[in-house]
């Protein structure tokens, strides 16, 4: 018997198609979704490559920002120690000066003449003493001019003295330590 197909053959062909077409969007989709669950996944990987790195970058730069902190702190002890090093020297230099201040002194200072203060601040030492006369100070005056270990000098005050004679008189001066050239003191 022949087979007599009562369904119109554009309609089955429609129904075909369009269950291709959704066979085919289907596909896409599943195709899509793996795609964009792919592109999450390596995008996810590269951020957390990324925070590992900064992790580790943020790491080394603490390190490195203590290692900072400990130079500083030694360039600061470094340069404490150069200061006392420098301080010490200095004391050390100039050690025999005051000695050879004293006998300076010693050696201007004229018969008649008697310190009774001395006092020294920097390089300037200020005298208050008592002379038999004036021309005493005058003398001591001009030793200390012609001294290559002072220079000058300059009187403050002169007064009489009773107390000590006729023609006694207190005296206020001052002068400034000069030390000599080794040439000069040699």
């Amino acid at each position: 018997m022949a087979n007599i197909n009562l369904l119109p053959w554009r309609e089955e062909r429609r129904q075909q198609i369009q269950q291709q077409f959704i066979v085919v969007l289907a596909g896409v989709a599943v195709v899509a979704v793996l795609l964009v669950v792919l592109a999450m996944s390596i995008v996810n990987g590269a951020i957390s490559n990324q925070e590992g790195r900064n992790a580790y970058l943020q790491q080394q730069i603490t390190q490195i920002n203590k290692e900072v902190a400990e130079i500083s702190e030694l360039e600061a002890r470094r340069q404490q120690l150069l200061d006392r090093m420098n301080i010490i020297q200095s004391l050390q230099g100039t050690r025999p000066l005051i000695v050879r201040v004293f006998d300076e002194m010693v050696r201007t200072l004229p018969d008649g003449l008697f310190f009774t203060s001395v006092v020294r601040v920097d390089s300037r030492i200020s005298v208050e003493g008592i002379a038999e006369s004036n021309n005493r100070v005058s003398s001591l005056m001009r030793k200390l001019d012609a001294s290559t270990w002072f220079s000058d000098p300059n009187l403050t005050a002169v007064k009489a003295a009773p107390s000590y004679g006729d023609q006694a008189s207190d005296f206020k001066l001052s002068f400034k330590i000069s030390a000599p050239s080794p040439e000069e003191d040699n």
